[in-house]
């Protein structure tokens, strides 16, 4: 099997949003900008390279609108330079139900989110 294929092989699909967001952790606070986006996890770019904890849990907050945005609780699951993957440890049911409509409209398809949301809870 190619590599590229395997490396797509995911239980959740990701849509290419890129969209500028914030991550926090006690203190401290980053700008960052999403790569993409799943019911499960990000792929986020920050300016310089990540040094961080990769132990602690970090809030991403994504602003949709001045009244919308979403909310998880990522751990950090792999580094490449300035670009980090991290896995969605909690989320809230409003910001679930904003992230459902956001990967249903990228996705185009309402059989492939629900594939996903069995995934997630199987």
């Amino acid at each position: 099997m190619d590599p590229i294929e395997t490396n797509n092989i995911r239980h959740f699909h990701r849509i290419l949003y890129a969209a500028d967001a914030t991550l926090t952790c006690e203190e401290k606070l980053w700008h960052c900008e999403i790569i993409d986006l799943s019911l499960r996890g990000c792929l986020l770019h920050f300016a310089l390279p990540w040094k961080e904890n990769l132990e602690k849990l970090y809030t991403l907050t994504l602003q949709l609108s001045e009244q919308t945005q979403i909310k998880m609780e990522l751990s950090a699951t792999h580094i490449v330079g300035n670009k980090v993957g991290f896995k969605c440890e909690h989320i809230d049911i409003d910001s679930i139900t904003e992230l459902r409509r956001l990967v249903e409209l990228n996705l185009g398809s309402s059989t492939l989110l629900e594939r996903d949301l069995l995934a997630l809870t199987g």
